[in-house]
This record gives structure tokens, sequence and C-alpha cells, in this order.
């Protein structure tokens, strides 16, 4: 039985790839230091055998005890929110966690995936954005902190993968939503729904003119897992690329959950990306993998979810 460590395991995506990979049969150990993480994410698979949690922050050292076959490196703070209130944390755990897990990968012989962001791109000047673009990026702007970690952490990954012959993957994950997401994340589809049910007016910044591309969870998680066991060792786009302004798509959330809230502006953020818009050729290529829940689908399965939270 392959056995995997899950870091950030009790957040949102980490909590999907838990249940994922306990699905396939591996023995899952989950870490998470819980800043922004929750354990009711993963308390279902508390009881199982093959599933056991370290209450622990990677950037401090980490040990696991016994053998790791596979490491996903999940743990980070992943909304606007988060990183603004806890920058150096953010800035930290893309680096000494980065770099303390590359190290546990090394001495366990383990092959290691990284949770790259589509935020390496920046504000993007090339659309779609592929994996060869550079990116523009703003390092001392307040989404900096993020941007430069994530960017820091496939840059020392591949290091770590050129100079040890270590096996790692990079996937660079564009906007995803689904059940387990938090209700107060502050990103846009979040943000939306709650404001539609609690019956206020939903916040758009800017003119709403700009661009995101939003995949299912349960689309990303094959991607991820695909990637994990391919041979490919660079940057993979994952993500739908099925794009829609902010603007088409709170009015989307107002008709999906038969709300009368209006959409009132506010000024744009400093740094918020214009467009976002995933090619995904060499997904397609060389993991076979494209989306297949449709937004409609998606968004349904995830409005009952955010129903249920806000009925709590």
């Amino acid at each position: 039985m392959k056995r995997i460590l899950i870091t950030g395991a009790a957040g949102f995506l980490g909590s999907h790839l838990c249940d994922r990979f306990i699905k396939e049969g591996y023995k899952v150990v989950g870490m998470d230091n819980l800043i922004t993480g929750s354990m009711k994410n993963i308390e279902h698979l508390m009881p199982l055998e093959n599933f056991e949690f370290y209450h622990h922050d990677v950037s401090k050292y980490v040990h696991v005890a016994g053998d790791i076959d596979y490491i996903l490196h999940f743990a980070s703070p992943a909304s606007p929110i988060d990183y603004l209130k806890i920058p150096i944390q953010t800035l930290k755990v893309g680096s000494l966690g980065t770099h303390n897990l590359l190290g546990l990968a090394k001495s366990k012989n383990a092959r290691m995936l990284i949770a790259s962001t589509s935020e390496v791109y920046g504000d993007p000047l090339v659309h779609p954005q592929t994996e060869e673009y550079w990116g523009n990026v703003n390092p001392i702007g307040p989404r900096g902190v993020y941007d430069e970690a994530k960017r820091f952490q496939e840059a020392i990954t591949m290091a770590y993968h050129t100079y040890h012959n270590l096996e790692t993957r990079i996937i660079r994950i564009f906007n995803t939503y689904g059940p387990r997401m938090r209700l107060d994340d502050g990103r846009a589809l979040p943000a939306f729904m709650s404001q539609a049910l609690n019956g206020e007016d939903i916040t758009v910044f800017g003119d709403g003119s700009q661009t995101r591309s939003f995949c299912y969870v349960d689309d990303l998680v094959e991607g991820i897992y695909r990637l994990l066991l391919s041979d490919y060792a660079f940057p993979v786009n994952i993500g739908n690329p099925q794009e829609i302004t902010l603007l088409q798509f709170a009015e989307e959330i107002i008709k999906l959950t038969n709300t009368k809230s209006k959409i009132v502006f506010n000024p744009l953020p400093k740094d918020d990306p214009k467009q976002r818009k995933p090619d995904i050729s060499k997904a397609k290529e060389i993991l076979n993998w494209e989306p297949k829940v449709s937004r409609e689908e998606g968004l349904k399965i995830t409005l009952e979810y955010f129903k249920k939270e806000l009925a709590k």
C-alpha cells in the first residue's frame, strides 16, 4: 500500500485530495497547522485506519516516521484576504515549507508535487496563459507575498529536480470552486454566493470586465492525480478554459440563487489580474485531461453546500 503525505490537508483542496487518495487505496498522512484550514473538512477521515493527521506547520522542520512514496504540498493561504492578513506566513510556507518538504522527499526517496498557481503569471500580458509565459508580477505589491512565494516554490523545486535528481511535479492551478470552500474566503465565487444567499448586494470590483475561468474541484483533483503519476517534471496548467467576466458571473449567481440582490461596484484592488484563462494544451496532450463538469452543474452542487453551511 503506497503512502502519501498531503500538506494543507484540512483546507479546501487538500481535503478533497485526501478523499481521492483514500479512495484509490493509499495510506494518507494529512498535515495542517489549521491557520486557514478546518478540521471539519477531514473529520470524516479521522476514524479510518489508513488516515493519520499531524497538526504541524511545515515552515518548521518536518518529520514523518516510516516510508513515504509521494508528497503533495498544498499548504498555503490561497485567498487575498488571507495572504494580506498573514503575509509573512504566506512567504514562509512557500519558501521554508517547500524547502523542508523537498528535504523530506529527498530523504525518503519520494516523488513530490507542488501546488503552484496561475498567480505566477501576475496580471498577464499574454492571453490565454501558456506554461512558457514568464508572467507580469509586482514583487513588492500587496499580492507579491503570494505570487513570489509560489514563483520561488517553483524555482527551488526545479533546483532539487535538476541538482538532486529528485522526482518532482509542478501544477499551476487556476480558479477552482466546490464544496468546502470557506464562505469568508474573499474570492469571487464564495463572496458572490454568500452575498446573494444573505440577500445582500453583490460587490463587483472595477467595472466587472475582468475575466476568470472556474474549474470544479473534482476535475482539478483528477488533473492532480494524473500529473502526480505522470513522468512530466515541468509546470502544467490545470483549469477550465471557459472564460467569463466577473459581471456576467455575478449575474449568473443572482439567477442561480433566485435572489433580488443588486450588483454594486467597488474600486479594483491593486494588481488584480484583468484576465485569467489557462491554455490547457499540455494537460490534454500529456495527461489526457480536460475538465468534464460544466459550470452550471458545478455551481448547483456548490450552492447546496453553501446553503447548508449558512443554515448552521
